[in-house]
């Protein structure tokens, strides 16, 4: 059996944060295995207090709540060791070159530090399994249906597997819907529900509508209708989304967009 050679050791991390926005949100959590070329493995692992409450809808993910890290180090605490443990290191795992990697040099640029980063090799598997393992309707069509897709792209072709795949599908999995209105709303679930539109233009922060685009990117819908509204009439002239516009227009009404409210009552106002 193949195995990885190493010419030194090659820490394997992985962050809970407090988001998806790698230049804004906060670690939460951090672990990392550290793997020498002789075998030997080394763990550490930390709770993390971002000094900021976590939303719901992240804990909703991983587990870690304000209370949870409430007595936990700050960044800032255990930032040292965190460099300790990856010095001389090559760093791998699981989304870390878009992710991980900038996440950890964002927390590091806040209290002045930095790891030295040349030299240093990123090993991530994500990359490779999607490189290898392509994730287009000819990979679906050949997982789902046991079959290789004849004429792809061309429009009748790709129509016919479209559908196929979606037959099969509905086969397969027993807690998917059969019903068009089921299917609709399985198609349209967002990355953890985390999204208020579908153009992912908001995401969910604290139960309120964030913006997750532009210059106010990070800031609340409801802070910028206050402080900056001509912002507002700028998404209204350009060409973004009927959905993304009518948020933006109940927002000018005081209407902002709630969470757990029913399809019904989705706005305040």
């Amino acid at each position: 059996m193949r195995e990885l050679r190493l010419e030194r050791p090659v820490v394997f991390f992985d962050t809970e944060t407090t988001g998806t926005d790698p230049r804004q949100d906060r670690i939460v959590e951090f672990a990392a295995v550290k793997l020498h070329p002789d075998g030997r493995r080394e763990t550490m692992r930390t709770l993390v207090n971002p000094k900021e409450p976590i939303p719901r809808e992240a804990s909703a993910i991983h587990g870690i709540t304000d209370e949870a890290v409430s007595d936990a180090p700050t960044f800032g605490e255990v930032a040292a060791d965190i460099l300790k443990f990856i010095d001389g290191c090559d760093l791998a795992g699981y989304n870390v070159v878009k992710f991980d990697v900038p996440l950890l040099r964002k927390e590091l640029e806040r209290i002045e530090l930095r790891f030295e980063e040349e030299g240093v090799r990123l090993l991530d598997p994500q990359v490779i399994f999607f490189s290898r393992e392509p994730r287009d309707l000819s990979a679906a069509v050949r997982f789902y249906c046991g079959r290789e897709l004849e004429g792809a792209h061309g429009a009748l072709a790709d129509t016919e597997a479209s559908l196929d795949v979606l037959l099969a599908q509905i086969a397969r999995y027993p807690d998917l819907p059969e019903d068009v209105a089921g299917l609709a709303a399985a198609s349209t679930m967002l990355s953890d529900d985390r999204f208020v539109d579908s153009d992912r233009r908001f995401v969910w922060r604290h139960g309120e509508a964030y913006f997750n685009f532009g210059k106010v990117k990070g800031k609340s819908l409801r802070e910028v209708v206050e402080k900056n509204a001509g912002y507002l009439g700028w998404i209204l002239d350009r060409d973004f989304s009927e959905e993304v516009k009518e948020i933006v227009r109940r927002a000018k009404q005081g209407r902002f967009p709630k969470q757990d409210a029913t399809p019904g009552e989705r706005d305040d106002g």
